[in-house]
C-alpha cells in the first residue's frame, strides 16, 4: 500500500507543477506605495524624515503595519490567487521588499526581488517582484536617465523573462519625473525619460517585431499628455510603431489613480506592446483593459463627500493610510 501511495505522489507531482506554471490567467500589477522606507537612517540618503526620531516619528510599528497594508492591497486583486508580477514605486531598498514578501499575505507567493539602487537623492526607487512558480527570470539591468538638470531621477528597471512557460515577456517599471515646479515647467524631464525608454522598446521590436513588452509605473503624466502620447506613442493607434495603453479609456471616463487637491488623474500606467491586445495565438490582455484597485476600505472619505486614496502621511502627520495612489492591474490570458 505504501509503495502504491509513493507511487501516485511522485505521479503527481509533475502534473501539479505542469498546472502551476501553465496558467490560463495571471495578473500583473503596479503600486506606487507612498514612501516605504525602513526605519534605519542611510548616511548617503536623505531618508532622515522616515526614522523614529524624526517629526513623522516612523517607528517600526508604523513600519510593519505599512508593510501588513501593502501587502493585504496586494492579495485582494483576486480572490483565488496572487499577482504573478508587481512593479513598484517609491521603494527604499531591497530589505522592505525583503519584508514585504514575508508577510502572511504574500509569504504563499514564493516571491523574489529584482532591484538596483538609483541614485535619486531620497533613495527611493523602483523595482519588481515576482512568483518564481510563474515567471523564469532571465535578466535584468538598470536604465538611467540622465537628465539635464541638478536633480537624479529614478532609473528605469528591465527584466526579461519567460511567463507560465509560454513567451518571453519585457517589463519596464518606471517613474519619471514628478510635477513638483510645476506640470508645464517639468515636462521636458519626463518626455526626456519617454524618449529614453522608447529608444529601449525600439532596439528590442528591431530584434523581434512580435516581442511581448509590458511597461508599467508612475508616469507622472496622463495618457494624452505629450511625453506619453506622443514622445513614447502609447496612442492606442494600432500601427505597427504605436504602444497601447490600457488606463487610456479609464481616464476617458474620469477615472483616476491619484486625486490632487479634488482633481483625479491617472499618473499610473500599464502600457503594452500591440500584440498583447491583438493576439489570438499565445497571451493576450483579458477584456483589452486597465483595472484600478479603488476598494472602500484604502479610500478616504472627506467631510464634504470627496474620495481620494487614503494616505499614510499628509506632511509630518500621519494618517495610517496605505498610499496616496491607487494600485493598479492587468490579467494577461492564455488563448
Amino acid at each position: 500500500m505504501k509503495n502504491i501511495l509513493a507511487f501516485f505522489i511522485i505521479c503527481l507531482i509533475p502534473i501539479l507543477s505542469y498546472s502551476q506554471n501553465n496558467k490560463t490567467e495571471s495578473i500583473i500589477a503596479f503600486y506606487n506605495v507612498e514612501n516605504l522606507f525602513d526605519t534605519i537612517n542611510n548616511p548617503i540618503t536623505m531618508d532622515e524624515e522616515f526614522t523614529p526620531e524624526s517629526d513623522k516619528k516612523w517607528t517600526n510599528n508604523r513600519y510593519q503595519k505599512k508593510l501588513n497594508d501593502i501587502a493585504k492591497v496586494i492579495s485582494s486583486f483576486n480572490d483565488t490567487d496572487l499577482p504573478v508580477i508587481v512593479g513598484f514605486a517609491e521603494i527604499e531598498n531591497k530589505l522592505v521588499l525583503e519584508d514585504l514578501i514575508k508577510t502572511n499575505y504574500l509569504k504563499d507567493g514564493n516571491y523574489k526581488i529584482v532591484h538596483e539602487e538609483s541614485s535619486d537623492i531620497r533613495g527611493i526607487d523602483v523595482a519588481l517582484i515576482y512568483k518564481t512558480d510563474n515567471f523564469e527570470y532571465l535578466n535584468h539591468q538598470k536604465i538611467p536617465i540622465p537628465l539635464n538638470t541638478k536633480y537624479k531621477v529614478r532609473d528605469i528597471l528591465y527584466t526579461k523573462g519567460i511567463l507560465n512557460n509560454l513567451d518571453t515577456v519585457h517589463v519596464f517599471v518606471n517613474h519619471w519625473k514628478s510635477r513638483s515646479g510645476g506640470q508645464e515647467k517639468t515636462e521636458p524631464q519626463r518626455v526626456q525619460c519617454a524618449q529614453i525608454l522608447r529608444n529601449n522598446i525600439d532596439s528590442i521590436l528591431l530584434i523581434n517585431k512580435n516581442a511581448k513588452i509590458l511597461i508599467m509605473g508612475d508616469l507622472n503624466d496622463e495618457p494624452t499628455n505629450k511625453s506619453v502620447f506622443e514622445t513614447l506613442r502609447a496612442n492606442n493607434s494600432g500601427d505597427t510603431e504605436s504602444l497601447h495603453n490600457l488606463m487610456y479609456t479609464l481616464s476617458e471616463n474620469g477615472l483616476g489613480t491619484h486625486n490632487y487637491r479634488g482633481k483625479w488623474s491617472i499618473l499610473d500606467h500599464i502600457i503594452v506592446s500591440n500584440n498583447l491586445v491583438n493576439n489570438n495565438k499565445s497571451l493576450n490582455v483579458s477584456e483589452n483593459t486597465g483595472h484600478i484597485f479603488s476598494a472602500e476600505w484604502i479610500t478616504f472619505t472627506g467631510k464634504d463627500g470627496n474620495k481620494s486614496p487614503n494616505r499614510t502621511y499628509g506632511g509630518p502627520n500621519y494618517y495610517g493610510g496605505y498610499s496616496d495612489h491607487y494600485p493598479i492591474y492587468v490579467i494577461l490570458k492564455k488563448q
